[in-house]
């Protein structure tokens, strides 16, 4: 993270909404906590995108906004979800059952007859 160059507020807000997200992941879970963290992160990272352009380049506010998306970035990580750019498709390895995308066709398990458990046909 930039943090040299990042304002002590926003440094600051984002080191609170970790602690907090980190608090209400052992209450509510991983998924739930991380979504508030992501609805606040976004919330920041929109003011300060709109202050970068009306201010210009010259102030905290470009580094502020790298910052914060990096921030975002990290807890779309632990939540799992694709982040910016991800364009790479899960490939299971050799070995391991993959599961088919949905609306591709089912394939069922092949027959393999009855087993005679070791005897033969008569009774």
């Amino acid at each position: 993270m930039d943090t040299e160059t990042a304002a002590d507020d926003i440094t600051d807000a984002i080191a609170h909404i970790e602690m907090h997200r980190q608090e209400s992941a052992k209450m509510a879970g991983l998924e739930p906590a991380c979504n508030e963290a992501l609805r606040k992160l976004h919330e920041i990272l929109h003011r300060e995108q709109e202050a970068a352009q009306l201010h210009g380049p010259g102030t905290l506010h470009p580094a502020n906004v790298r910052v914060l998306t990096a921030a975002i970035e990290k807890v779309k990580k632990l939540t799992g979800a694709p982040s910016k750019g991800a364009g790479r498709v899960h490939r299971p390895r050799q070995g391991q059952k993959g599961v088919s995308p949905p609306g591709a066709p089912h394939q069922p398990p092949r027959n393999r007859g009855r087993r005679t458990m070791g005897r033969r046909g008569d009774r």
